[in-house]
C-alpha cells in the first residue's frame, strides 16, 4: 500500500507540483508555439507524454546497466537525445501514415520534440536528480507529460478568450501570451502545499 501511495505522489506532483512547464519553464517552445488551437495543443501533448515515457523506459536501462556498468556516464546526454531522436523519428512516421491531420497540424512542432528539453529533462532528473527506480521513473514521467498535456490545453483555452478579447493594441500578440502564462504558472504554484496535506 505504501507503495501505491508513493507512485500516486509521485504522479500528483509530476503533474500540478513540478510541472515542468509552469513551474521549472522546460518545453517552452511548444507550449507558446503550438497552443493557439485546443486539438493541436492535445495532439503535442499526447505526442510528448508517449515520447517521455518510452524514452525513459529505454534511457534507464541503458544508464544503469550499460553507462553505469562500463563508467561511460559522461555519455549520458548524447545518449538519450540519441535515443529521443530515434522515437520521435517513429513517432513521426506512424502519425503520418495513420493520423495525416494530426501530423500536418502539428507540422514543424513534431521534429522539435527532439530538442524539447522537457523530455530530456524528465530522463536525466528521473536518474540524477530523483534517483528513482524504473518503476517510479514511468509514473514520474507519464506525471510530466500529462502536466505538459494540462498546461498546453489549459493555456489553448486563455489563449483562445485572449483572442477574443478587446486588449489594448500594445498588448496584442506576444505580451498578451506571456501574461497569461504567468497566470497559469502563479497558479499552478498553489497546488504544493495541496498536495503535501493530502498525503500526509
Amino acid at each position: 500500500m505504501d507503495a501505491f501511495k508513493s507512485l500516486v505522489i509521485i504522479l500528483l506532483s509530476s503533474v500540478f507540483v513540478d510541472n515542468y512547464v509552469l513551474t521549472r519553464f522546460l518545453g517552452i517552445c511548444p507550449f507558446l508555439g503550438v497552443s493557439k488551437k485546443l486539438d493541436s495543443a492535445v495532439g503535442m501533448g499526447v505526442a510528448v507524454t508517449f515520447v517521455m515515457v518510452v524514452a525513459t523506459a529505454v534511457t534507464w536501462p541503458i544508464q544503469h546497466y550499460i553507462l553505469n556498468s562500463m563508467n561511460l556516464g559522461y555519455m549520458q546526454t548524447i545518449v538519450f537525445i540519441l535515443v529521443i531522436a530515434a522515437l520521435v523519428q517513429f513517432i513521426e512516421m506512424a502519425l503520418k501514415k495513420f493520423i495525416p491531420s494530426l501530423h500536418k497540424a502539428l507540422g514543424v512542432y513534431l521534429p522539435l520534440i527532439t530538442t524539447n528539453c522537457a523530455v530530456l529533462g524528465v530522463a536525466i532528473n528521473n536518474i540524477n536528480e530523483h534517483q528513482y527506480n524504473f518503476i517510479q521513473s514511468i509514473i514520474n514521467s507519464l506525471g510530466v507529460g500529462l502536466g505538459f498535456m494540462l498546461a498546453m490545453v489549459l493555456f489553448s483555452g486563455m489563449r483562445q478568450k485572449i483572442q477574443e478579447s478587446e486588449i489594448p493594441e500594445s498588448f496584442k500578440g506576444l505580451p498578451a501570451t506571456l501574461i497569461a502564462a504567468s497566470f497559469i504558472s502563479l497558479a499552478f504554484f498553489g497546488f504544493g502545499g495541496i498536495i503535501e496535506n493530502l498525503f500526509k
